[in-house]
């Protein structure tokens, strides 16, 4: 069982609105994750050892989050919420203890908007207020001309293939499984995107794989797509970078050398290697007439 916490406070305000993902706040129902990515930028972090035997419950989240609500609303500070950004809002955990689905009712309440990022297809027990969060949720007076929505919900995949997926993401869906759900959400007549982030440098990075990437995520309803680079942090035993070296290792030892040319001592790919990974996603999604980001 996991463990059960008190926090402080549950509503985090950002410096500054993200530039990709548009949201001005962060909720995170529970610490760590049972999904257990070894790529997930968490770990390297003091949240991120051995994140799915450290996972815990906040579970004075929604009274929290009630008071935090109501004084921003009052104000009139609307902006987008992004549920999670550090850990995944719908594991199977949630089924029972239905966190997530009580901060939504308050977010709901308070009329804010809200971006959900996930995995998971228990995200479908939650539609009937997502569905009412989208059509009553506040957006900031500056996003009104850009975005029509106040839900946006977002699907993640680092790779069409279900064997690495499996390795990489032991805890989680399987890819197909996403994609089925971002279709399902689709159909319901919300607005949805694919997050292919990490893309995985020499796995998941060839012409060939983006554009079939790309393809099914419209094949499946996607409204934008997302394409992002590989994080690897920290060089603990639970770090991803130590994690992730570890599975190349084991799998695909001739990368080794290439990974290490490509990262050399920093956390990310070379600027030459997200630049160009970025100008091919978005020659892409011209070509098959899909929108590159929310925006």
């Amino acid at each position: 069982m996991p463990e059960e916490i008190q926090v402080k406070s549950i509503l985090n305000k950002h410096k500054k609105r993200d530039d990709w993902f548009l949201d001005d706040y962060s909720v995170n129902p529970y610490s760590g994750c049972s999904f257990n990515c070894i790529y997930c930028y968490i770990r390297g972090s003091k949240y991120g050892e051995n994140m799915a035997k450290t996972l815990s419950v906040k579970v004075n989240a929604p009274e929290l989050l009630e008071r935090q609500l109501s004084r921003r609303a009052e104000k009139g500070e609307y902006g987008i919420i992004a549920l999670s950004s550090s850990t995944e809002p719908y594991m199977p955990l949630e089924e029972k203890l239905k966190i997530t689905r009580k901060l939504l009712k308050i977010i709901l309440k308070y009329r804010f908007p809200v971006e959900v990022a996930t995995k998971s297809n228990l995200v479908l027990r939650d539609l009937d207020i997502l569905k009412e969060i989208d059509k009553k949720a506040i957006l900031p007076s500056d996003l009104k001309p850009r975005l029509k929505h106040g839900l946006i919900i977002l699907f993640s995949i680092s790779t069409l293939d279900e064997r690495l997926a499996k390795i990489l993401e032991p805890g989680a869906p399987v890819p197909e499984k996403r994609l089925e759900t971002m279709k399902k959400c689709k159909d319901e007549g919300l607005f949805t995107g694919m997050c292919f982030i990490p893309v995985l440098p020499f796995l998941s990075d060839s012409e060939e794989q983006l554009e079939e990437m790309i393809k099914t995520a419209k094949k499946y309803g996607a409204d934008f797509i997302f394409v992002g680079g590989l994080t690897l942090f920290g060089n603990g035993q639970a770090d991803s970078r130590t994690l992730y070296y570890r599975f190349l290792e084991r799998y695909y030892p001739e990368l080794v050398p290439k990974y290490k040319s490509l990262y050399r001592i920093f956390a990310s790919p070379s600027k030459e290697y997200l630049k160009k990974l970025e100008e091919r996603s978005k020659e892409i999604c011209k070509k098959h007439n899909i929108r590159y980001k929310i925006v």
